[in-house]
Parts: C-alpha cells; sequence; structure tokens
C-alpha cells in the first residue's frame, strides 16, 4: 500500500547472496521499518504463524491524509504504527505471508475466518474451476462461511460432497455453511472478486436456518 512506503518487504531471492524462496512468502520486513502482528480484536501482539493485522512503523510511511485527521486516526496509532488492513503472519525464519484483508474476515462465533485460504482451498480440488466464500448473518453464530462454486467442465459435483472436502482439512468453525453453484464468480476488470455482489445475492435469498 502506497502509505507504507515505497518497499516494505523484500524478497530473499533478490538478497546479494539469495536464499531459497517460499512459496506464499513476501520476504522480510526491509531494515528501515518495523513489523508486528495484532489480533484485529484485542490490538495484541501475536506470535509466529498466527495470522492477524499487520502493523508497520517506520520513517518511511506517510504523516497522514492530507487535511484528513479522522482518517489519519483510524489508519495510523498514537505509538506510529500504520495499520495495513492486511491478514497475514510470519513465520519462523521472519517471512511475511498475507492471506486476506481485515475487512473480508468472517467472523464465526468469535473465531476468525479468511475467505481466501478456504477459496484457496476450494480451487485445489479437481472438479472446481472458481470459487468465492462470502460471510451470511446467523442470528446464533453472527456469521457463516458460505461458498460460491464454479464447476469444472464435464464433472459433477454436489454441495455435500465440497462440504465434506473441506471439512476434512478445516478446524470446525471454518467448515462451509452452504455451497451455491454458479456459472461465474463475479470479478472487477482487475480479476478482483465482488464480494459485495455475492453478499447481496444472499441477503436477498430466503432467511438461513440456523445452526447449532
Amino acid at each position: 500500500m502506497t502509505e507504507a512506503g515505497p518497499v516494505l518487504s523484500m524478497c530473499l531471492g533478490f538478497a546479494k547472496q539469495p536464499f531459497p524462496t517460499k512459496s506464499g512468502s513476501c520476504g522480510t520486513v526491509v531494515r528501515n521499518a518495523e513489523l508486528k502482528v495484532i489480533d484485529p480484536e484485542t490490538g495484541c501482539s501475536l506470535g509466529y504463524n498466527q495470522p492477524g493485522e499487520i502493523c508497520i512503523r517506520g520513517s518511511q510511511i506517510m504523516k497522514g491524509y492530507l487535511n484528513d485527521s479522522v482518517a489519519t486516526a483510524a489508519t495510523i496509532d498514537v505509538e506510529g504504527w500504520l495499520h495495513t488492513g492486511d491478514i497475514g503472519y510470519v513465520d519462523e525464519d521472519d517471512e511475511i505471508f498475507i492471506v486476506d484483508r481485515v475487512k473480508e474476515i468472517i467472523k464465526f462465533k468469535g473465531f476468525q475466518v479468511p475467505p481466501a485460504e478456504l477459496e484457496s482451498l476450494l480451487i485445489s480440488h479437481p472438479s472446481i474451476a472458481d470459487a468465492a466464500v462470502v460471510p451470511q448473518k446467523d442470528e446464533v453464530a453472527g456469521e457463516v462461511p458460505v461458498a460460491f462454486v464454479v464447476r469444472s467442465n464435464g464433472f459433477e459435483l454436489t454441495e455435500e460432497a465440497v462440504k465434506e472436502f473441506v471439512a476434512k482439512q478445516v478446524v470446525y468453525y471454518k467448515r462451509l455453511h452452504k455451497v451455491h453453484f454458479v456459472h461465474a464468480i463475479p470479478k472487477s476488470p482487475s480479476g478482483k472478486i465482488l464480494r459485495k455482489d455475492l453478499r447481496a445475492k444472499l441477503a436477498a435469498a430466503a432467511p438461513t436456518t440456523h445452526i447449532p
């Protein structure tokens, strides 16, 4: 993000003495910046391999938004940490991985469910060509993850098969509550999933069944 400066992390493959690179890694934070990962709900710092909001502090970050003190205060805290809005984690080698956006996180009974994690899992299925996961309101859980799935040509796939495929690989609160089969996932010209359109479809549908 431009607010955080031109460079925040550097891929180890471009180091003077290159290191092996990991799939999905953004590299390590640059020397003139500090990075921490916090729980979006409590603001507490998290340890290695615990996903949370990535915060950056350093001389390269912006001082604030021009003539907009409210937006500045919402982005940069009193200690100078810029809250990026990205959900990610740092592994034991200090490499950074971004998994989602704070605004996209689904909150199931206080647990956080990153849609991108489930989408990545879904498209790994040989009979799924594309997928998107969005929250659906629920009186008991608050929100539940719901998937929109595009089947691969020539393949038959049921809702229960998709649910079971995901359930075998995730903890209980990340399991899909519902699967809708569609012809295509709505996306912007840049390829970003238009989650707003999918959430609108859910909102226009019949009331959901409560989960235990």
